[in-house]
């Protein structure tokens, strides 16, 4: 049995890692249930270790998986997964290629979106481009404001469900939460795909594979151009 705060712990870290794909910091676990210090939280995740609820991975910082939740909660909530954008799967048409027959979500409208190019979801690569192609994008995978699509290329963000050669819809805005996937724009010439987090006067651009380096930047840097709200995927 758990005591309180160790419930209140592990629910909270499956409910960070459920809706950004990563787990809080020990400043935000501390701040959640109100501790004094960090080693409070020390204590608790090592307890919950041991009883079989949470497990650290090695080689990277602030990670952890939850194995599972207490049999109350369980009934409620899934086991924490990594984030994956949500995916519409069809025969989308490439640049250089004969455009395809545009497809759609059963029973919703589309948006005509302008594909922008491709961006590097590894190493950064020349910024945004100027339109290639269009693309019907449907409106399901939309929110407000202006978006656009990229294609993606490179593998560094594969286990956020982000593969080479997807089409990333991205809604247009230039500020982001921490744990968001964004366009980010690095010394006003590189565009990246990644996700964004704010650390004081740094900004890291983190990559959603163990083979590829975070990379930290001063906030003068790093400009938003844009958040990702869903994919699109040939087949």
């Amino acid at each position: 049995m758990l005591t309180r705060k160790q419930r209140e712990l592990l629910l909270f870290i499956n409910d960070r890692i459920m809706s950004s794909g990563v787990s809080p910091s020990f400043d935000e676990m501390k701040e959640a249930l109100d501790l004094k210090s960090k080693s409070g939280i020390h204590r608790l995740i090592t307890a919950l270790e041991e009883r079989g609820f949470l497990k650290r991975l090695p080689n990277r910082a602030r990670a952890l998986e939850v194995i599972r939740l207490p049999d109350e909660a369980a009934t409620a909530k899934t086991k924490a997964t990594k984030f994956s954008p949500s995916v519409v799967t069809a025969n989308f048409a490439g640049r250089g290629r004969a455009r395809a027959t545009r497809p759609s979500l059963a029973g919703s409208t589309t948006n005509d979106l302008p594909i922008l190019g491709r961006i590097a979801a590894g190493t950064p690569i020349e910024a945004i481009q100027h339109e290639v192609d269009r693309v019907a994008a449907p409106e399901a995978l939309l929110r407000s404001g202006e978006h656009f699509v990229l294609e993606v290329a490179g593998e560094s963000m594969i286990d956020a469900g982000i593969h080479d050669g997807d089409y990333a819809i991205i809604q247009r805005t230039d500020d982001a939460t921490n744990g968001e996937i964004v366009v980010a724009l690095v010394d006003h010439e590189e565009a990246t795909l990644k996700r964004l987090r704010k650390k004081g006067a740094s900004i890291a651009l983190e990559a959603a594979n163990p083979a590829f380096e975070t990379r930290i930047y001063g906030a003068d840097r790093v400009s938003i151009q844009g958040r990702l709200v869903g994919l699109m995927r040939k087949y």
